[in-house]
């Protein structure tokens, strides 16, 4: 259970290498007060959504109306509606749960078989719910947002639907005896609710309960306990959090035997308060307001994020701590060390099953599997998982962790298809399930590893995924993919779109993992929060320096792409480096971070990027807000920018005014927002193939001159 899911003042100077100008940076005191394109935060405004018709009207003759585009929609297209596609599956009760999309059901099917039956090749689906379906006999685009369901039996379900993809859902009680949604059943409008079941006549409820009842980021304040036949309005009050809180939360742990309640208060993205559910009675668990906490069965789980001296030692940020949860409880503070961080190696993840627990290592992004187990002594042994694989990316997760020492264990890598194994800790053997065909050639392609040197002297690492043919001659159209934010680690994964429209085009692709990123623990992440932002693009930089350097592109040649905190990261990349870039591509990105946080979900993010409400906060945040920073008399590289209507999360205005103020300006830019789509940016298969080919057009036109 995660404890909820340069600073410099006036004009900013970057001395630009490789024969660049100097762009002088606008600041935000050059900015008008009265932001002249407020109008396009309207959400779904006419006057906006005619705005925002004319640019996907301009975007789309230039970028679709080729052969070619219709080619690779169709190639992208076939790839996510094949029917060779892993069905990732999740266990309750005898049954394996699947949520499917293709051709037939763009919305989508969500079904289950057996464990028997899965391992076959083409195993027998029972559908539950047709999204399709339901969304046609209601009269609602319906996009599936998942299911929480009851144990033991699993017959109570609530089911989640969103609204052409938005945040916000509706949650409706589903009878999995009767295949219906319960008439007078549990069923909350649409928000940014948060259920958990207690028992089959009992709800855990954070949800807009009217005025006042929301945090400033949108989400629940208040938690309650709901009763079956009772109005909402008569919902019992457990817990309540401040305004300024990111969210509160109410979980109920179903474990037989250890069935415990619990109430998490987010603070701020990075810091919360836990407490014990007893008896109506809330009883704190002690911890640093920035460790996250996990409980499971008689264990707690502490990772902390800062250093912590507590019970005579000390503890590193990044750590993985477990003790007894009663003796934690009644205040001993004895733990077991299950992962220590060094410079160049972080966790991953963990898993508990009934009797172990899995640890995903991430050493210089790439993984490493081991087992722990506790013995009678409550002292804990280690060992590799056995019979894991010594290559590519690795994930493992229990099968169902109150039941079995099952686990299921992904293989990929960025050129290798991903398989999907069965296993079981102690067992050697691992049994494999599925895996993806080669959806394109990779014959001759290599994944090598470099690291580039960041303004400070870091040393960054770089993914390179290239033909081992590859001519050093600075001619390589090459994409430069990159996150940095929210502790978020990016790693080798298998993508058969970007193998098909970028690789097998001849392009190079390049993951680059910067700080502010998790790819090595919390402190690599908060080495570029708030005024500390600009290491960030300081270490992307240096990685697109080092491909020149190393001649394997040249600006006109190389790309960069990004979404969301990535978005805002390309943004910066395109107004502070403009240089550097033959194309910008920025998805469903922020932009303007004086009012980032004051647009749907923004508030919850000021723990990563600072106030601007707060003037010493301002200076240091002005310089990395590409939306104040855009100026008129400068050079910038073709830049497309892509979002949804339906993005509740990251507003959809941030790219609208970006594009146009470029607009005005005369700069060359493209937009494209999808009318449905959520914060994923399509909410099907064949919007999702369509933005794709969308992006990877744009990408070829300037960067291969096709």
């Amino acid at each position: 259970m995660r404890a909820i899911p340069l600073l410099l003042v006036g004009l900013v100077s970057f001395l630009l290498p490789h024969g660049g100008n100097i762009v002088m940076a606008q600041t935000a005191a050059e900015t008008p007060s009265e932001d002249p394109n407020l109008w396009l935060e309207d959400v779904t405004g006419e006057k906006a959504l005619d705005w925002v018709k004319e640019q996907n009207k301009e975007s789309t003759a230039q970028l679709t109306e080729s052969e070619d585009f219709q080619q690779l929609e169709d190639k992208i297209l076939k790839i996510l509606n094949s029917n060779e596609r892993i069905p990732f599956v999740v266990k309750r009760g005898p049954y394996y749960y699947n949520f499917w999309q293709d051709g037939e059901h763009p919305r989508g099917l969500w079904r289950r078989t057996t464990p028997e039956e899965y391992k076959k090749d083409n195993p027998e689906w029972d559908v539950i719910i047709d999204v399709d379906a339901l969304g046609k006999e209601e009269g609602e685009n319906w996009v599936w947002h998942g299911v929480s369901m009851l144990r033991p039996d699993y017959r109570h379900a609530i089911v989640k639907l969103s609204r052409g993809g938005a945040d916000a859902d509706i949650k409706r009680e589903f009878d999995m005896e009767t295949r219906e949604f319960v008439k007078d059943g549990f069923y909350l409008p649409e928000a940014k609710s948060r259920v958990s079941w207690k028992d089959k006549d009992t709800l855990i409820v954070g949800t807009d309960f009217g005025e006042g009842s929301l945090t400033d980021s949108g989400y629940p304040r208040i938690v309650k306990e709901w009763k079956r036949g009772t109005e909402l309005s008569a919902a019992k009050t457990i817990f309540e959090g401040e305004k300024t809180d990111v969210s509160v939360t109410g979980i109920y742990d179903e474990t037989p035997g250890f069935e415990r309640e619990f109430v998490s208060r987010a603070i701020t993205f990075w810091t919360s308060k836990l407490w014990e559910v007893v008896d109506g009675e809330l009883i704190e668990i002690e911890k640093p307001d920035d460790a996250e906490v996990n409980v499971h069965r008689e264990w707690i789980f502490v990772q902390p994020r800062s250093t912590w001296e507590v019970g005579g030692k000390t503890y590193e940020p990044g750590a993985l701590l477990v003790g007894n949860y009663d003796d934690y409880m009644n205040g001993k503070r004895e733990f077991t060390v299950l992962f220590e961080p060094t410079d160049r190696k972080s966790l991953a993840g963990y898993s508990p099953t009934k009797n172990h627990l899995i640890v995903n290592e991430l050493d210089n992004v790439r993984n490493k599997i081991y087992l722990w187990t506790p013995g009678e002594d409550g002292k804990w042994k280690s060992e590799p998982l056995p019979g894991v694989p010594q290559f590519g990316s690795i994930s493992a997760g229990a099968v169902d962790e109150e039941e079995s020492d099952e686990f299921f264990l992904t293989v990929t890598d960025y050129t290798l298809p991903t398989t999907l194994y069965l296993g079981t800790c102690g067992d050697p053997k691992l049994e494999k399930l599925k895996s993806l065909p080669a959806f394109y050639d990779a014959t001759g392609m290599v994944v090598e590893q470099y690291e580039a040197t960041s303004k400070d002297g870091t040393k960054i690492p770089y993914f390179q995924v290239s033909h081992k043919d590859l001519k050093l001659d600075g001619k390589n159209a090459t994409l430069l993919y990159g996150y940095g934010g929210f502790e978020v680690p990016l790693t080798p994964n298998y993508s058969a779109t970007t193998g098909t429209a970028w690789l097998t085009e001849g392009g190079v692709f390049v993951v680059a993992n910067i700080r502010g990123g998790g790819e090595f623990g919390p402190k690599w992440h908060q080495a570029a929060l708030k005024e500390n932002r600009h290491k960030a693009y300081e270490d992307f930089i240096a990685v697109a320096e080092d491909l020149i350097a190393r001649k394997v592109t040249s600006p006109e040649h190389l790309g960069v792409m990004g979404g969301s905190n990535g978005g805002l990261l390309t943004g910066n990349m395109l107004v502070l480096r403009p240089d550097l870039w033959g194309a910008v591509v920025s998805q469903v990105p922020l932009l303007d971070m004086k009012r980032f946080h004051l647009l749907l979900a923004g508030a919850s993010w000021m723990g990563e990027y600072g106030n601007p409400d707060d003037p010493e906060q301002w200076e240091f945040m002005k310089t990395f807000s590409p939306y104040h920073l855009v100026q008129k008399d400068v050079k910038y590289p073709n830049t497309l920018f892509t979002t949804s209507t339906r993005d509740d999360r990251v507003h959809p205005g941030h790219a609208r005014k970006m594009v146009a103020q470029m607009k005005k300006m005369g700069h060359p830019v493209l937009y494209y927002e999808n009318i449905e789509g959520g914060h994923a940016g399509a909410a099907d298969n064949k919007q999702r193939a369509f933005m794709t080919a969308l992006t990877y057009e744009f990408l070829k036109q300037q960067l291969m001159g096709k």
